[in-house]
């Protein structure tokens, strides 16, 4: 969910640059060489320590103490107690680090029976440790990076071609992408004083859709055709006939009705109704503060979801958009919209679940702004939002579209009676539950 598709500068109410600020010219050029020099040494720092701190265990890091300590205190002092543990601890650090010597014969796989899960269901993972040399191997320890958590596991050794599985849960409560591996191999001393990590090339991700329902097809506006939807705007040239008015100059003479001129004696021109194909935009904000909570977003999200899915399933034409981010390093505030792949279902779901809220993100009424002009031909746009957003601003949000096109915004406040309003030509749905979605539609039209 990277590509932008417009980026304009402006003037509208966003948060500015968090490291700039108001600053401009030299000082704003040397606040950001100093933070991005900061940030480059200490990554290198922390580079380093990661490299140590995986190498030697905190048993070892004691026992490296240890000796310094004690070799310090027993020659300053005399204490040949003292330089005796010295040197032991110093023998053990030795002997810890021939037991890491040597390199890692085994082959080790990860795998995921499926890449994409709703939120909720199973995702079983599998490691393969396999054995392809012909000698037999001692047990290895392996461990499995799964988002925030890691998953261990203890092979055992094994025979030549022989090949250990371990299958584990990666846990789907919440929706997103989770990184899993790369798969990592770890060698130790029997004491525990060093580790070594081979780390495997492979890792995956596992997509957690948001959760959808089944909308109706009528249910979102549509009209089943095949040439486009009617409208009200009137035309001298389509195919759905409307009436027929007198002839004025600059009418084209193959659309006079000659029957009907013949009667009345006077030239009468046919005159039609504008047709279109059917363009649903959906526009999703990812502002912090149009959200009460986090369970709002997540309603949000497989609100936008579902919209985008039933259109996909009527072969549509389909924009999703949602807020984009005001960059660190950006000197004054930059307003753009980021737009969700909708080349088929997968794909829509895959870039919904990689979503989330952000304080600098654009709020309703300016994505609304910025959606309007990046997308032309629309015939309905569905706004998506929480429930601290006000009545004044959907309705500032719908005047951005032009005249013509259907808005509908649709609130999401987790718990609330589902319920519809009109604020002059926009239609407001409240939901508390996916669930309203497809029973507020229904009311919409049918009323």
């Amino acid at each position: 969910m990277t590509n932008t598709v417009s980026r304009t500068q402006v003037e509208l109410t966003n948060a500015r640059a968090r490291i700039v600020g108001t600053r401009d010219g030299r000082l704003a050029d040397a606040i950001v060489w100093l933070v991005r020099s900061t940030r480059v040494l200490w990554s290198a720092v922390a580079t380093g320590w990661r490299w140590l701190s995986g190498l030697i265990t905190a048993l070892g890091w004691s026992m490296i103490a240890v000796a310094v300590l004690a070799l310090l205190s027993g020659y300053l002092f005399g204490w040949t107690e003292a330089v005796v543990i010295g040197w032991t601890a110093v023998a053990m650090i030795v002997v810890a680090t021939v037991y890491l010597a040597g390199r890692n014969a085994y082959q080790v796989h990860l795998a995921l029976p499926a890449n994409r899960v709703v939120v909720g269901d199973k995702a079983p993972g599998e490691v393969t440790v396999r054995n392809p040399t012909r000698r037999r191997l001692p047990g290895v320890r392996v461990e499995v990076p799964v988002g925030h958590g890691l998953a261990e596991f203890a092979s055992p050794s094994l025979g030549r071609g022989d090949e250990h599985t371990d299958v584990f849960l990666v846990p789907t409560t919440r929706r997103g992408i989770v990184p899993i591996g790369p798969v990592r191999t770890v060698r130790a001393d029997p004491v525990g004083l060093l580790r070594r990590e081979v780390v495997w090339a492979e890792s995956l991700d596992l997509f957690v859709h948001p959760r959808t329902i089944a909308i109706p097809s009528m249910s979102t506006g549509f009209v089943r055709d095949l040439e486009g939807a009617p409208t009200r705007d009137l035309t001298a040239s389509d195919v759905a006939f409307h009436a027929l008015r007198e002839y004025v100059p600059g009418d084209e003479r193959r659309n006079i009705h000659w029957k009907s001129t013949a009667k009345t004696g006077s030239y009468m021109v046919r005159q039609f109704e504008e047709t279109r194909r059917s363009h649903l935009l959906v526009a999703l904000s990812l502002s912090a503060s149009d959200y009460a909570d986090e369970e709002e977003f997540e309603l949000a999200v497989s609100a936008t979801g579902s919209l985008g899915v039933r259109a996909l399933t009527d072969s549509r034409t389909l924009s999703v958009v949602a807020s984009a981010l005001t960059p660190d390093f950006a000197k004054r505030a930059v307003h753009s919209v980021r737009r969700v792949s909708t080349v088929n279902r997968g794909r829509l779901l895959d870039d919904l679940a990689g979503v989330e809220l952000a304080q600098t993100a654009l709020r309703i009424t300016e994505l609304a702004r910025v959606a309007s002009e990046g997308a032309a031909g629309i015939s309905i746009a569905f706004l998506i939002c929480g429930s601290s957003v006000t009545a004044a601003q959907l309705r500032a949000a719908s005047l951005h579209f032009p005249l013509g096109v259907d808005v509908v915004a649709v609130v999401c406040s987790a718990g609330a009676v589902p319920s519809l309003r009109r604020v002059t030509e926009l239609s407001v749905l409240t939901i508390g539950f996916l669930e309203d979605l497809q029973k507020s539609l229904a009311k919409r039209m049918a009323a």
